[in-house]
């Protein structure tokens, strides 16, 4: 199989002719149509984050599985499947109470610590792999598929954990990143009202064409200040950063509305302050938001199966472009989410 791989840190990855995958017991394989490529993978790629090398990386798949190992039950040759990006072990408390993302056993992620979708096959624990729905096929729109597991699914898991309704105001910071742009969705989804958060005033331009009603330039506003005035005073019932500066955090938090939520999703994921009578006296939340669980990404494919929310895929290019892609995705100038074609 041909597969881009990372053999040392920050550096480029090669494309190299590899032995195909054979599955292990509770092990198996599938062909890869595409693999979303997005600021995770990237932070890996430019030495920003934990990997075992050499590795082959990326999570985001859309594939069809092509062999089975022993002991695998749930699988069958043909089925079309995406992947979990997390390795959990399935016995501890969290993983049997469906809340697999704060695993007791964590074994770290998909194209970190095990070879990843930048291939034309991956082998993974059986469990990993995600049966697609009805209404979705792999091969038809591999790109949009694959990415559903992490840019759609993780802004489901903040509706539910932040409990965003039709009659709340959300403010999304970062809203023209790959996850904030999909956070906007699937807000507009819940029915809430969007306000956008961002510096780049073109990626903020088309928020507003996928539902924000408003939208605030960070580098040329009091962005607390501005939350408050296009609320009336009121304040944002709910603030969703996937920032996490210590600027970010602590404008969330002022433009909070009595009873409103912070959910916080990493990124910069800096020390922030806030006075204690502040949370205490509007009774506001602070919440951290961590992936999701199986369930929540089987519960967002079905979302996208009915038609209710597409992924945003703004460029889907084949392996042998994809150091050139990591580059504009370093350099921010991707909107939504891009794919390599396997």
């Amino acid at each position: 199989m041909r597969a881009l791989v990372m053999r040392q840190p920050a550096s480029a990855m090669s494309l190299e002719t590899l032995p195909d995958p054979e599955p292990g017991p509770g092990e198996a394989v599938a062909r890869v149509f595409a693999c979303g490529a997005g600021l995770t993978v990237q932070h890996v790629r430019a030495g920003r984050g934990a990997v075992t090398l050499p590795r082959i990386l990326g999570h985001e798949i859309a594939g069809e599985i092509v062999a089975v190992g022993p002991a695998v039950d749930d699988l069958s040759v043909g089925d079309e499947v995406t992947a979990y990006f997390y390795l959990t072990c399935g016995k501890c408390r969290w993983c049997i109470s469906g809340r697999e993302s704060l695993c007791s056993n964590f074994a770290g992620f998909v194209g970190r610590h095990v070879d990843g979708g930048y291939a034309e096959l991956i082998k993974l624990p059986a469990r990993n792999f995600l049966r697609l729905p009805p209404g979705l096929r792999a091969r038809e729109h591999p790109a949009e598929i694959g990415v559903i597991t992490d840019a759609l699914a993780t802004p489901y898991k903040v509706l539910r954990r932040a409990r965003i309704s039709p009659v709340d105001t959300v403010a999304v910071f970062g809203a023209g990143g790959g996850l904030g742009v999909h956070m906007v969705l699937m807000a507009r989804f819940a029915r809430a009202r969007v306000i956008a958060v961002d510096i780049n005033a073109d990626k903020l331009a088309r928020c507003r064409q996928l539902g924000a009603a408003e939208t605030v330039d960070a580098s040329r506003h009091d962005v607390a200040g501005a939350l408050r005035e296009l609320t009336g005073g009121k304040g944002i019932d709910v603030a969703v950063d996937f920032v996490s500066s210590r600027a970010t955090q602590e404008a969330a938090i002022a433009a909070l509305a009595t009873g409103g939520r912070l959910i916080v999703l990493g990124g910069a994921a800096q020390p922030f302050s806030v006075p204690a009578s502040e949370i205490m006296t509007k009774e506001l939340e602070v919440l951290g938001s961590r992936y999701v669980t199986r369930q929540e990404v089987l519960d967002t494919l079905a979302i996208v199966a009915r038609g209710d929310v597409w992924p945003v895929v703004t460029e889907i290019v084949p392996m042998d472009e994809a150091e050139a892609l990591h580059q504009r995705i370093e350099r921010g100038e991707i909107f939504g989410r891009a794919a390599l074609r396997m």
